[in-house]
């Protein structure tokens, strides 16, 4: 993986989406669709899925509903680093644990340079919304300076960029087999064995959690 070099070339992208960072709520507006939803769940790309954006791809899905479906992808690593570099890179002042590592993850072709942290719920901050018992999404850069300090959540996932669909166009997909649904655990979210999580995810295949 890539270290300083690499982060610090990703730190410009996060800056310039920080003040245009929303809750996922205003992404998509609830709306009427035919499909039960699977939100909260996540998405596994299946070998039939052709689309580069996607292929071995987990996705956890943090909305669908009639309006569209936007979700993070949870096992591409972009770049590592010491998250002091990031926040100097930002701007961000604040007492920094030196030791603190932080990987930036692709979350998906839209928005390439919007920040969002996934993380357990025992953190909440400014534009936190709280998904599940499992979960939480946090668009504002005060959670990386809780990272940083050492009190933050105790699992996190900063991605840049997001997956979204059209209305429809999930559906569309499912019907195809484009994609398998699977139930989220702790593990699939947060854990760092990012090489295995395809197989892992696609290996729960008519399992019922």
């Amino acid at each position: 993986m890539r270290r300083a070099a690499g982060l610090a070339a990703l730190v410009l992208a996060v800056a310039t989406a920080a003040e245009a960072a929303r809750s996922p709520g205003e992404l998509t507006p609830g709306g009427q669709m035919d499909q039960e939803p699977v939100t909260g769940r996540l998405l596994v790309a299946t070998p039939e899925l052709d689309d580069p954006n996607f292929d071995h791809t987990i996705v956890y899905m943090v909305e669908h509903d009639g309006s569209g479906a936007m979700g993070l992808v949870l096992n591409r690593v972009l770049g590592k680093g010491p998250v002091a570099e990031l926040l100097e890179g930002l701007g961000i002042e604040g007492e920094v644990d030196p030791a603190a590592e932080i990987e930036v993850h692709y979350g998906g072709p839209v928005e390439s340079g919007r920040g969002f942290v996934l993380h357990s719920p025992d953190y909440t901050g400014e534009n936190t919304v709280v998904l599940s018992d499992l979960v939480a999404l946090t668009t504002s850069l005060d959670v990386l300076s809780a990272i940083a300090a050492g009190n933050g959540p105790k699992r996190s996932l900063f991605a840049l960029g997001y997956a979204g669909w059209a209305p429809g166009q999930l559906e569309a997909e499912l019907a195809v087999g484009a994609w398998v649904v699977v139930e989220a655990d702790e593990a699939l979210l947060f854990d760092d064995q990012v090489d295995s999580k395809w197989r892992r995810a696609l290996d729960r295949r008519g399992i019922d959690l």
